[in-house]
């Protein structure tokens, strides 16, 4: 039982400013006005790490044309498991975007949300057939039912000029195109999110680190907090912790001494991408493309050539190239991947070593890559680029999930793990994509783990901000039909009447309500 005078005491507390721990506290104000939270981060400003438009693709991930997600069976056949599994999450986010530009949560919907195409290209006649049997797989699903199959030269030209420009048209090329994909700014999502909660009574706590936690016999925790700036130490009781920290999370959940973070390790690698601004270009390509990822890759690796909008104006990215640092945050500290090894989790951590030699040679050689084998892996993209007009843009560092498995010691994980004690009194995300845009059913699962005996009071809430909540939409055409056509209009993505993204300033959208 925590006694002492000087420490502060509130109902959550909330480690780490990014989209995760945002979305948590936007939806517990909205469902629970009266607790009181407080804000913790490392950082002088929030969403300074992963979820910073810089240090991530920003593609809203909705498995429309990331093609790690549909991989090919032995048979021939598509595995479309995981790129439905996805779409069905970001539905629940978008829904509840809607939701909160509808009640005044996210003042400034065009900020962090612009519509964007998804498109899935390849090269060559085996990927053609590829890329053909995926769509085959995909088009009667409600979700993808808009995704429409391209392998006209013609028409590839006219959508994709940038690309078109100097490729060879004698080997065939196709894509599979969805117009209504988005660019997602998850940094602007992050400040509207929280500067909602703060504004409703959240105390934040930013140039804040969390340097330890303990649990006490009343089933709470008290953490210690130290002001970067001034050293000055202070203590924080919370009946619940969340640990939304990005790479910070693994180390915090660890010092929490749960059962249910032990075997779990972290594995690093950072991101590189070419970008320009050059107008010539962005006005050119207005779409977010994804190809095939290189033989022996991983999924993390599948290149990409994106539109992005950031603070209203327009980017093209091209990458990722992996980078490498024993760190687990951007600005985090090298000794982080060496003391997250533990008793616990060296089997694992070995056992990844030794099953993962290919991603180990795979990044061996991206850091090999010299500023003109960066361009020419563009080129592949965009067969004009010059090297003059791209620079290179340091992203954020992803840790990636490495978990205990049976008979492999470890095996490395590319996704999302929700971890939380068994009393439900902490919390934790670890891993990266599909990652900020799942945040919503991520942040949901949290609430239902972590506080049972409110859940059920919340539902009637909970699915008046996500109507679809415990459904799949891919059964349920009619109430996919009417939540998607609500949300286009809430978060005004407005379909231009030629077919095509709309160019010029991102602001010179008349929005209108769209048709689905």
């Amino acid at each position: 039982m925590v006694t002492e005078a000087n420490v502060a005491k509130t109902d959550v507390v909330l480690v780490g400013a990014g989209i995760m721990s945002a979305t948590l506290g936007a939806l517990l104000r909205l469902v629970e006005p009266d607790w009181s939270i407080m804000l913790i981060e490392r950082l002088d400003g929030a969403a300074a790490e992963s979820s910073d438009p810089w240090n991530n693709a920003g593609t809203g991930h909705s498995a429309l044309c990331e093609l790690n997600y549909t991989p090919a069976r032995p048979d021939g056949s598509i595995d479309t498991a995981k790129a439905v599994q996805v779409n069905e999450q970001f539905q629940v986010s978008r829904q509840f975007w809607a939701y909160a530009v509808e009640n005044g949560v996210l003042p400034d919907v065009r900020s962090f949300l612009n519509p964007i195409p998804h498109v899935s290209f390849v090269h060559g006649a085996e990927n053609v057939d590829y890329l053909k049997r995926r769509y085959d797989a995909l088009i009667d699903n409600p979700l993808f039912a808009s995704m429409e199959f391209i392998d006209d030269k013609h028409e590839f030209s006219r959508r994709l000029p940038l690309m078109a420009a100097k490729r060879d048209f004698s080997e065939p090329v196709a894509l599979n195109w969805t117009q209504d994909g988005t660019d997602v700014d998850f940094g602007s999502l992050s400040r509207q999110l929280i500067g909602y909660t703060a504004q409703r009574g959240m105390t934040t706590l930013f140039g804040h680190e969390v340097r330890d936690l303990r649990k006490e016999s009343d089933g709470t925790w008290t953490l210690k907090v130290i002001n970067r700036r001034t050293g000055q130490k202070r203590k924080v009781n919370a009946k619940f912790v969340f640990v939304g920290a990005g790479g910070g999370a693994l180390p915090l959940l660890q010092k929490s001494g749960i059962e249910e973070a032990k075997g779990f390790g972290g594995f690093p690698v950072g991101g590189e991408f070419l970008r320009t601004d050059n107008p010539d270009l962005t006005a050119k390509h207005r779409a977010k493309v994804y190809g095939l990822p290189p033989l022996g890759a991983p999924p993390m690796s599948v290149p990409h050539l994106d539109t992005r909008v950031i603070n209203g104006k327009s980017w093209l990215l091209f990458g990722p190239f992996a980078g490498w640092s024993p760190k687990f945050l951007k600005q985090g500290k090298v000794t982080d991947l060496p003391l997250s090894v533990k008793p616990n989790n060296l089997i694992s951590m070995l056992g990844v070593g030794v099953s993962e030699l290919g991603l180990v040679k795979y990044l061996v050689g991206q850091l090999l890559l010299s500023a003109e084998d960066r361009v020419d892996a563009l080129r592949e993209f965009a067969p004009s680029a010059v090297d003059s007009d791209w620079e290179l843009d340091v992203a954020g560092q992803r840790v990636q999930v490495i978990r205990r498995a049976k008979g492999k010691g470890g095996v490395l994980e590319f996704g999302t793990t929700v971890l939380s004690a068994a009393d439900g009194s902490i919390a934790g995300l670890l891993g990266a994509s599909p990652g900020a845009s799942t945040a919503v059913p991520a942040m949901i699962e949290v609430m239902e783990r972590c506080f049972p005996n409110q859940y059920s009071a919340w539902l009637p809430k909970l699915k008046e901000m996500v109507p679809s909540l415990g459904v799949q939409l891919s059964n349920e055409p009619a109430l996919f039909e009417e939540v998607w056509a609500w949300g286009t209009k809430a978060l005004k993505l407005d379909r231009p009447a030629n077919g095509l993204p709309a160019t010029g300033g991102e602001t010179a959208h008349t929005p209108t309500a769209a048709t689905v």
